[in-house]
């Protein structure tokens, strides 16, 4: 490669950026999705329409969730599926979110999932979700940075370093907006961006995020820093990897991006709801396969559920499996939990290491110390759900949770690398 061209890391690194810029919002994810995909002649699938059996590329939104898949010339054996989620920890707006408080205009927002809160103080935040009309029509709206969390100054709580940061879940948490401006509407805000009359929306599904833009650091540009790595990364890596799936296929290749990981998956556009398994059985029924016929497919079926997962932190050693340290850069992981909050398995692990010694990158293990309570994610809620063979992957983290988290800068391309591997049938 010539000394001026990127590496495939790096270049994977940079479209990853671009994607996070513009997935401010579960919807604004699903939405970025389908239009990279039909820009490259995936076709939109309504589902109150019967399924295109077509071959090539289709792909359908509901609500913040998207499935897309690639359709065989042939009657395929199975599906391979890249499973992850859209949604983030963070914090949603509240049905009547206009505060005043001495002099100040705040934001009313509800907690979302399990944020580090001390990690969304002092940033400047924005707004991004959709806006329902009175019709029942929807559009997406998005704000620049228009609010903040300030922290209360050292010199009115002079213990802070010693006892930490304590902020009630209600009354420490509202963002500023404007000042000495009693006459400014949040919602009227949003409609004024979305170019609907305020008097138009009955109802938002809107969530802050932090406006500071993704960031390579390092002295060798080894880290990467960026809010939703949690699981943008994941969706992106599934997302990179059916782009560059174009040959044909034995399977049906489909990526699966849920909302509402972070609050249980127990939704219509969750992991636990119908969206993956009422997909899967009507693109077979388009295909003209039904009854035993489906079931056999079933069988023939893989979900990666990538989801992000732990690094070794060197300020927490103790927190980690003395014998599973995984490192940024050091690969994806492997997610193994005896207790099936990960739905790996040995037949799971064989496939994923094939994979990646087909892409050629590393991996890693991850177990959790016996002493510390382990995630989950969406794999056992598939594998339950479906019966299909589950393995859970991801790329470790630093900072999970947090507003701004910390990620290798070669792992997210080998994520993608080892999930096209799977693509392809390795």
């Amino acid at each position: 490669m010539p000394a001026d061209q990127p590496s495939p890391a790096r270049r994977h690194l940079d479209d990853l950026a671009g994607f996070l810029a513009s997935a401010a919002s579960a919807f604004h994810t699903a939405a970025a999705v389908r239009d990279r995909l039909r820009a490259i002649g995936f076709r939109s699938q309504d589902e109150r329409e019967p399924f295109d059996g077509g071959p090539g590329g289709h792909v359908v939104v509901r609500d913040g969730s998207v499935v897309a898949w690639r359709l065989p010339t042939g009657r395929p054996r199975g599906f391979l599926i890249c499973g992850a989620h859209t949604d983030s920890p963070g914090f949603v707006l509240k049905p009547r979110p206009d505060l005043q408080r001495d002099g100040w205009q705040q934001v009313g927002m509800e907690v979302y999932g399990g944020p580090l809160l001390n990690s969304w103080l002092d940033r400047e935040l924005g707004l991004a979700g959709r806006l329902v009309l009175r019709d029942g029509s929807t559009t997406l709206v998005r704000t620049g940075p228009v609010m903040r969390i300030p922290q209360l100054a050292i010199h009115l709580d002079r213990a802070v370093n010693e006892e930490g940061v304590k902020l009630d879940r209600q009354q420490h948490t509202a963002p500023v907006w404007s000042v000495d401006r009693p006459d400014r509407r949040i919602g009227g805000h949003l409609a004024e961006l979305a170019g609907v009359r305020a008097a138009d929306v009955v109802a938002t599904d809107v969530v802050a995020y932090v406006t500071q833009p993704a960031e390579v650091f390092g002295p060798a540009d080894e880290f990467f820093a960026a809010g939703r790595l949690d699981n943008l990364s994941s969706v992106h890596a599934g997302l990179a990897a059916l782009e560059d799936a174009r040959g044909d296929s034995d399977f049906v290749r489909v990526l699966v991006a849920f909302d509402h990981e972070e609050v249980g998956s127990a939704t219509r556009s969750g992991a636990s709801g119908p969206l993956l398994e009422d997909t899967l059985r009507r693109i077979a029924l388009s295909l003209g396969i039904d009854g035993e016929g489906w079931y056999r497919l079933a069988a023939n079926t893989v979900c990666l559920s990538a989801d992000a997962g732990h690094a070794v932190h060197p300020n927490y050693p103790g927190r980690h499996d003395p014998a599973h340290r995984p490192l940024l850069n050091g690969g994806p992981l492997l997610k193994i939990n005896a207790n099936q909050r990960y739905a790996t398995t040995g037949v799971g692990a064989a496939l994923w290491h094939r994979a990646c010694a087909a892409a050629g990158v590393s991996t890693q293990e991850f177990v959790s110390n016996n002493a510390m309570p382990c995630g989950s994610t969406i794999g056992p809620l598939t594998a339950t759900r479906s019966g299909f063979t589950t393995i859970d992957v991801g790329i470790p983290l630093l900072s999970m949770h947090s507003a701004r988290e910390m990620a290798g800068s070669s792992d997210p391309w080998a994520l993608s690398a080892a999930i096209g591997a799977f693509f392809a049938g390795a």
